[in-house]
């Protein structure tokens, strides 16, 4: 068995970098629950794409899975450190948790939940 969460987290960030909204709310259930950089928690494959539909064309994300584990043959997860970047110097690094769900024919986002790095806290 591969490890779902880097193949997950693989396939999230070519769509990433390639600003492949589609590509990206596919990756998610359709019941999805989302924390991205945004106060609210989003539901649902439709509010992820909306969300990635307003990223900027030129943002790109550089992954570090750090943890990952599989409960049975349905669930899995893990951590990852991640960096978002724009060629113009903006930078945001982030801790991302992510709860797997394995459906017929991929596994995909059941849950996604970013935290912001801070310097101090």
């Amino acid at each position: 068995m591969t490890d779902p969460m880097r193949e997950i987290l693989d396939r999230w960030k070519d769509a990433f970098d390639g600003h492949q909204v589609d590509a990206m709310a596919d990756l998610f259930t359709s019941d999805a629950l989302f924390q991205g950089f945004g106060p609210q928690v989003v539901a649902g494959r439709d509010a992820v794409r909306a969300y990635y539909e307003a990223v900027p064309d030129d943002r790109t994300a550089e992954v570090t899975v750090l943890s990952t584990y599989t409960i049975g043959e349905q669930v899995a997860g893990g951590f990852a450190d991640v960096t978002f970047r724009d060629p113009k110097g903006w930078e945001a690094a982030v801790h991302l948790s992510l709860t797997l769900r394995r459906e017929v024919d991929a596994w995909r986002i059941r849950q996604y939940h970013v935290s912001r790095v801070m310097a101090e806290h």
